[in-house]
């Protein structure tokens, strides 16, 4: 069954670096629900700042766990 997950990212510019660089390829964090979560770092490019890739995001796949599309769909509480 296809699903989505939510979950919140704090990422420095700095640190995202280390991704675009290719040092690391994956992003992996701890959804809202407890899920441990890892993607691609290729998807966040279109939401990285100066400042890095700071939100709340929702991923989306597919009926076999494949990555289907990530949006950003808040701030970080507090911000």
């Amino acid at each position: 069954m296809a699903g989505r997950i939510r979950f919140f990212l704090e990422i420095s510019a700095e640190e995202y670096l280390h991704y675009y660089r290719g040092a690391a390829q994956n992003v992996a964090t701890t959804a809202v629900d407890g899920r441990r979560v890892r993607f691609p770092a290729s998807v966040l490019r279109p939401f990285v700042t100066s400042q890095g890739v700071h939100g709340e995001f929702l991923l989306h796949y597919d009926d076999h766990n494949r990555f289907i599309r990530l949006e950003r769909i808040g701030d970080l509480p507090g911000r």
